[in-house]
């Protein structure tokens, strides 16, 4: 019925808020902000509707979580960097029939997932910042899927996002795109020394590391990407554990994807973090691939909704 049009990783950097405004830091992000005014262009190409969003700034310490509010406006300040990003305007639609499909179709596949439509919750800028280059003009409606999870499994969420396709695929009348909003690796500067890796990586091992996950993406070498993928969230300091990652790869087919990575923005460095705009071609998938659910395998388990 529906369809999943456009899939990408993006950067989310406040840097790039900072870009925007007087000061020594002016304009010095806007190869990542054109990066974004390149994908929204794509998304209106292809006529998407609604942008999902996995947000490594959402932190959630059980289930996952969809923000799905019919419309969002405010004035956000960042409580981790309020020096780069205060008091920054935000509006654009929700589309909360959309996210409480979502959920239902997770549940059904094993993924316990609880969607707020009635809701005060903002969401963080994870989507916020892309929001702001990418839908400026409140053209697509936006949905928020948290991503930085806590104690969660990355089977699990690469399950959620096989089954956040199969929902617009299935059952949604409309067409959508999906965005894993979060770094490669994501190690911050040591206070002190931020302004210094203002534009570097923290480390020659972690950008050599982040330089071959971007080679292997080109390359198409999914299968010993998505193996390799819970040591390179540990070790390589992956940004929210990289669960966006992990739902963006879980609804493209997970080791079985086929698609060749087209990079937008090229690599780079953001106080001492590894930043990308990058598309993930969606191809045609089965689904054969895609990791059993965990979580609600495990021994001693109960749903959520058999306790409220």
């Amino acid at each position: 019925m529906g369809k999943l049009a456009l899939a990408a990783k993006i950067t989310h950097v406040p840097s790039m808020y900072l870009s925007e405004l007087p000061g020594p830091r002016q304009g010095t992000r806007q190869d990542a902000i054109d990066g974004h005014i390149e994908i929204g262009r794509r998304c209106r190409e292809l006529g998407v509707d609604t942008i999902v969003v996995f947000d490594t700034h959402w932190l959630v310490n059980a289930n996952y979580h969809i923000n799905c509010g019919a419309h969002f406006k405010g004035l956000y300040t960042s409580n981790e960097l309020p020096h780069f990003i205060s008091n920054m305007a935000f509006e654009f639609p929700g589309n909360p029939a959309l996210g409480q499909l979502l959920a239902k179709v997770c549940n059904q596949w094993g993924v316990e997932t609880l969607a707020h439509h009635d809701t005060t919750l903002d969401p963080e800028y994870g989507t916020l910042v892309p929001m702001r280059y990418m839908n400026a003009d409140r053209h697509f409606k936006v949905v928020s899927v948290s991503a930085m999870c806590m104690a969660h499994y990355l089977n699990d969420s690469a399950r959620l996002g096989w089954a956040i396709r199969r929902a617009i695929e299935d059952e949604y009348d409309g067409t959508v795109a999906i965005f894993a909003s979060g770094s490669l690796s994501h190690r911050f500067a040591q206070n002190g020394l931020a302004p210094e890796f203002g534009f570097r990586i923290w480390s020659p091992f972690l950008e050599q590391l982040d330089r071959e996950v971007i080679r292997m993406w080109q390359a198409g070498e999914w299968k010993a990407f998505c193996g390799m993928l819970p040591e390179y969230a540990a070790k390589g300091h992956g940004e929210g554990f990289m669960h966006d990652t992990a739902m963006l790869l879980g609804a493209l087919g997970w080791s079985a994807y086929d698609g060749r990575v087209e990079v937008v923005t090229p690599y780079f460095g953001a106080s001492g973090t590894g930043q990308i705009n990058a598309i993930f071609p969606v191809t045609p998938q089965g689904g054969a691939a895609i990791p059993k659910a965990q979580a609600s395998s495990a021994e001693g388990y109960s749903a959520i909704s058999s306790r409220l």
